[in-house]
């Protein structure tokens, strides 16, 4: 997501610096123009704003912490926006100590995937204050067709999870749907399409119902959008939010113990589309065949 969004600045016309934990995976970036900084305390020193976003709360901690890490360096009045999927106590207590190192902090998780975020069609869900987020449309305006902004720090997170969770729900309800159909034996690429057409089909299905399909029909090419380890992770934070604010979530438990069991058995790196190929093929069935 992050190399897309860093493609999408750069058709912008605009001047991009970039780091990243693997080198290598910047390179695509620094090929098509921008500019590689060995550190993120180099980062700090290019850079007026600067976009973070990384798997999970250990990445953050391990950019922003250390004697080269961003809080050790950020000039004042730098803008930081963290756009990274992570509980909402999170960015509650990055924004105090960014603050706290003379920097102005927003935190915008977005929705969508890599294809909207290439051609600026995310939605940028925003916590922090106004005029830091006047000061950061430019640029999130170049990322996002349509910016919410929905409270302080945290609020942005709280609805990043909110918004995920019936898609990750979706993932093991879409599982369950084809084992019923698996009896009849059509063809994957017609069974995806006829539920993308009816009012149980959400937008995930319509945009990836080809991908979905092929993963189905063992033809996946082994791309990795979003991995089964990373949606796991965003299950637990929306049960932990939950809790706080004295909620059960009884769907989405059952929805994480799927996910796991799916990563406990070597998929943890695959391709969420990988969900239902596992759940038709053993998880599923009450005779493994």
């Amino acid at each position: 997501m992050g190399s897309a969004m860093g493609r999408r600045l750069l058709a912008s016309a605009q001047s991009l610096c970039v780091w990243n934990r693997t080198a290598s995976r910047a390179q695509p970036l620094v090929d098509a123009g921008a500019r590689w900084t060995a550190t993120p305390a180099a980062l700090c020193e290019a850079s007026d704003c600067i976009l973070t976003m990384v798997t999970d709360e250990t990445a953050l901690d391990a950019l922003f912490d250390g004697p080269d890490g961003l809080l050790a360096h950020l000039r004042p009045g730098t803008l930081v926006i963290d756009m990274s999927t992570v509980s909402p106590d999170k960015p509650r207590a990055l924004g105090a100590r960014v603050r706290s190192a003379g920097a102005r902090f927003l935190e915008c998780p977005v929705g969508g995937s890599v294809g909207p975020a290439a051609e600026g069609k995310l939605l940028g869900f925003v916590g922090g204050q106004a005029e830091d987020l006047q000061a950061a449309r430019p640029v999130l305006e170049l990322l996002c067709r349509r910016i919410e902004h929905v409270g302080d720090l945290g609020a942005g997170a709280t609805m990043k999870l909110a918004i995920n969770l019936p898609l990750l729900v979706y993932w093991q309800t879409l599982s369950e749907a084809l084992s019923l159909l698996e009896p009849l034996g059509l063809d994957p690429a017609r069974v995806v399409d006829i539920l993308a057409d009816t009012s149980g089909g959400p937008n995930m299905l319509k945009s990836r119902g080809p991908v979905i399909a092929r993963a189905l029909s063992g033809q996946g090419d082994g791309a990795v959008s979003v991995d089964l380890a990373t949606l796991a992770k965003d299950l637990r934070a929306m049960l932990a939010q939950a809790g706080r604010t004295g909620f059960r979530l009884p769907v989405t438990a059952l929805a994480l113990q799927s996910y796991e069991a799916a990563a406990a058995q070597g998929l943890a790196g695959a391709d969420c589309t990988q969900l239902p190929v596992w759940w038709l093929a053993s998880a599923g069935r009450t005779e493994v065949r």
